[in-house]
Order: C-alpha cells, then structure tokens, then sequence
C-alpha cells in the first residue's frame, strides 16, 4: 500500500470514529461563544447600587440573602459551588452545586436577582466531556484532540500529494522537451535531410 492510500485510510477512519464527537463539540463551543447573547444560554449579569469596597457587605450577609430566597438549590454553604464577585457591576454570582442555578446579589444592598438557569454550564461539560464522566473529560476529549490534529494533517496531506505529484511531472515535462529543443544536433540534422 502506497503513502498516499494509507493516509486517505487513516484519514477516512479518523474522520468516521470522530465525526460525531467533533460535530458535538463544535456546536457546543459555539453556543459557548455566543452564551452572553443569549438570555436562555447565561443571565445577564445585572447591575448593582453601586459604591465603595467599604460598603460592599460581607460575604456571610450575602449567603443569607440568598439562602432566605428558598430555592431547592441553594440552602446552604454546601449547596454553593462558587461565587462570582463583578466589581465594575456591584454584583455577586452565587452558583450551585445542583441544577446550574444562579442568584445574583446585590453587593450593598443585598437584593437578589433570580434564581435564573445557567445552561452554559450544562453545555460547558457536554463540550469537555464531564458531563458524561472523568473518563470522557480525562481520556476521551484529549484523544479525540490529538485525533483531530492528525484528521487534519492527513487531510493536508492528502490535497498536497496530488498537487505536488502534478507539479514533479510537470516540471519533468518541461525539462525533457527542454533538453530535446536545445540538443543542436537534432535541428541541423533535420536541415541536412531537407
């Protein structure tokens, strides 16, 4: 089997195991790029009152707003994944753990935005492959990665050979009838014998 077949085969494979994963992983990266556009994909983050680090209230204050609200998600510390502070905006992002919900607080007046869903986080783990376990995150996803670059290499390489075969032949032409037209002993001999 000649180079080239043996990478149109890698590449054929490549592409058939792959082509799924990489259409999911492509249409979740763009629902990530586009998640501030849409409302249904991530909050707006709102806007707060407003003020100094000095007035901004203290954290344990904000966990109490947020656990008087109620919701199924967040009623305790342990419920919160993490905390989002936006300075520039006044507010703080309280996530849970559960369900990709969010509340937003107020950082001086305590007011409480939400529960909104966050859905980006729930495309964010489709898209690395958590969603479906660490070992889709830890083994497939790189692979898949590496896959992909080889995908690409050999789809490279496969649109170059062709071009690169034509151009040798081509050149090979141009210096044979080159040489044939510059041996001085081939015109003289066709005027002798005319």
């Amino acid at each position: 089997m000649n180079l080239f077949r043996a990478l149109w085969q890698v590449h054929k494979w490549l592409g058939i195991a792959l082509g799924l994963l990489l259409v999911l992983t492509a249409s979740t990266g763009l629902l990530l790029l586009v998640k501030k556009d849409y409302d249904w994909i991530q909050p707006p983050t709102q806007r707060g009152v407003g003020g100094t680090a000095e007035q901004y209230r203290p954290l344990h204050e904000v966990y109490g707003a947020v656990f008087a609200m109620g919701v199924p998600e967040l009623q305790q510390e342990s419920d919160i994944a993490r905390i989002d502070f936006r300075p520039g905006k006044g507010i703080h992002k309280v996530r849970s753990k559960r369900g990709d919900v969010e509340v937003q607080v107020d950082a001086v007046t305590l007011k409480t935005f939400g529960p909104e869903v966050r859905r980006s986080d729930w495309i964010e783990r489709l898209h690395d492959g958590s969603l479906v376990g660490d070992w889709m995150h830890g083994y497939v996803m790189p692979t898949a990665a590496v896959a992909l670059v080889a995908l690409s290499m050999t789809g490279y390489l496969i649109w170059l050979m062709p071009i690169a075969k034509k151009r040798r032949k081509r050149k090979e032409r141009a210096r044979s009838e080159t040489g044939a037209a510059g041996n001085p002993a081939t015109p003289t001999a066709d005027r002798a014998a005319s």
